[in-house]
């Protein structure tokens, strides 16, 4: 999972691009990157790191021009070397520069395709691949200057040869900014504008959080399928670009990993999890009848809010059970099962009082390897807690993803090929219940009813780009997990920086 941010204004983008990722910053924290426009040439500084690590004064200074794309990586496919920072760029046609959040399913299949075309890749990323096949299909137009059509023509042919998950924004040296989105709407995109004294700026970004953050007022979600172009006079265009789109967004988003004050696709990801809170509450009181709960604390913060309906429907106390070091990085994102191991009690605290002597309910958005729930009930029972019982916010993770978030090898879920009662005694708890797809489903449904399916594979193995075998999920696993990343970054090395790159 990635953050992206592009913007065409009137004003120096550099500032308002780093505040934005600054705010997207939960999306990854393995590299950051911005590309402006300067004139004719692009100005890139990426890295590793941070977003307030990898941008300095000088490189700040460097990032010239009104037009511009950021990115927050956090790795999937590709090693976590520097190298495979975004953006990516190529000089030719035009040049161009793209930043991509999601995951290609067809990764090989294009890999060839553009070996064929005398394309070189640099990278293991998928996201140069993406970057390479609209270059190819701009390339294929003749003249010096696209039209919203031409622009239009080539997102439409790429629809055509890409599978798989991706919001992209793309820059076009001397024609504007492009922005798409998969036909399943998989992964977030969403446009914004703002009136200055100078006209009409336009923002897409990965949350609309990123808008409100730099000034920007939301005006919609991309649709799944469509491409905007909003040339650098500041002209908007859109089209649908995919020959059958459909809504499909994934729907852990709104369980883990976007803002509560962002809206996706017209949902609130507040309400949506409030919802979860209700329903899981509804679940708890239903098949836990003669609890002996004392209080509900959450796993902060993603679960803060859910954990508050499920204590105002069991009628039970909430109280703030953990501290947490927000100066940690999110455990789940973070590169190597060893950083998330080490990290846990880093991040998290408890308070003593609030376990000692009670049976406690700990409340998490989901379990995925279960390494973070076993620690912190060993945690709260150290605290002195009588019993622990857990509750996820989320169904049985079972399923590898393959669509932008890191959970590669089902040998690393706790779900896969294991019930409940299994998953309770490996985590050591005392009670443990999930909720169910569709009570889950539904608590973020009622922010749109107009969208009727969710991506959720991770549940129940459904992929909705209809193109994953057991023999894609075998080779995703073998150069995806733990092992793979680390042999892969030892042989890429980690110290490449790219500032400046000019195009004639």
């Amino acid at each position: 999972m990635c953050g992206i941010v592009g913007i065409v204004g009137h004003y120096p983008v550099n500032q308002v691009i780093y505040d934005a990722l600054t705010v997207l910053q939960h999306r990854g924290q393995d590299a950051a990157g911005i590309v402006t426009v300067d004139g004719d040439a692009f100005r890139l500084r990426k890295a590793n790191g941070l977003v307030k690590d990898v941008f300095e004064i000088k490189h700040m200074h460097r990032l010239q021009g009104t037009n511009g794309i950021g990115h927050v990586r956090y790795p999937t496919a590709g090693s976590s070397s520097a190298s495979e920072a975004q953006p990516f760029y190529v000089n030719s046609p035009f040049g161009i520069t793209l930043a991509h959040n999601g995951n290609l399913t067809n990764a090989d299949e294009l890999k060839d395709a553009m070996r064929s075309m005398r394309r070189h890749i640099n990278t293991t990323s998928d996201s140069e691949l993406m970057l390479n096949v609209l270059a190819h299909e701009l390339q294929m137009i003749p003249g010096q200057q696209l039209t919203s059509d031409d622009i239009f023509s080539a997102v439409r042919n790429l629809h055509r040869q890409v599978r798989g998950a991706y919001a992209a924004v793309a820059l076009v040296v001397g024609q504007g900014m492009l922005a798409f989105r998969d036909p399943n709407g998989i992964r977030p995109l969403v446009l914004g504008r703002k009136e200055t004294e100078r006209g009409t700026e336009y923002m897409v970004a990965s949350e609309s959080v990123a808008l409100d953050a730099v000034g920007f007022t939301r005006m919609r979600d991309v649709a799944p399928g469509e491409a905007i172009f909003i040339d650098f006079e500041g002209q908007l265009f859109t089209q649908q670009c995919a020959d059958s789109p459909q809504y499909a967004p994934c729907i852990f988003e709104f369980v883990y990993f976007a803002r509560p004050d962002s809206m996706l696709d017209g949902i609130s990801v507040y309400a949506s999890r409030v919802n979860m809170g209700r329903k899981l509450g509804a679940k708890i009181a239903r098949e836990w009848e003669d609890h002996d709960i004392d209080v509900v604390i959450p796993i902060p913060e993603t679960s803060c809010d859910i954990a508050l309906q499920i204590a105002n429907e069991l009628e039970l106390p909430y109280r703030q059970g953990f501290v947490k070091n927000r100066y940690i990085g999110r455990t789940f994102i973070m590169p190597g099962q060893n950083e998330r191991k080490k990290s846990v009690r880093r991040k998290l605290n408890p308070i003593s009082d609030e376990f000692k002597g009670k049976n406690v309910l700990l409340v998490d958005d989901s379990i995925v390897r279960g390494t973070t729930s076993q620690q912190i009930i060993d945690m709260a029972r150290e605290s002195g807690a009588k019993k622990v019982y857990f509750a996820s916010a989320a169904p049985e993770i079972r399923f590898p993803n393959v669509y932008g978030i890191d959970m590669p090898s089902p040998n690393e879920l706790i779900g896969y090929g294991r019930d409940v009662e299994e998953i309770r005694e490996l985590i050591g708890a005392d009670g443990l219940i999930f909720q169910d797809l569709p009570d889950l489903e539904a608590a973020v449904r009622e922010g749109n009813e107009g969208i009727q399916h969710f991506e959720t594979s991770v549940f129940n193995g459904r992929y909705v780009t209809n193109d994953v075998d057991q023999a894609y999920l075998d080779r995703l696993n073998a150069s995806r997990n733990d092992i793979a990343k680390t042999q892969r970054d030892a042989e890429q090395g980690t110290n490449l920086e790219i500032h400046n790159v000019c195009h004639p």
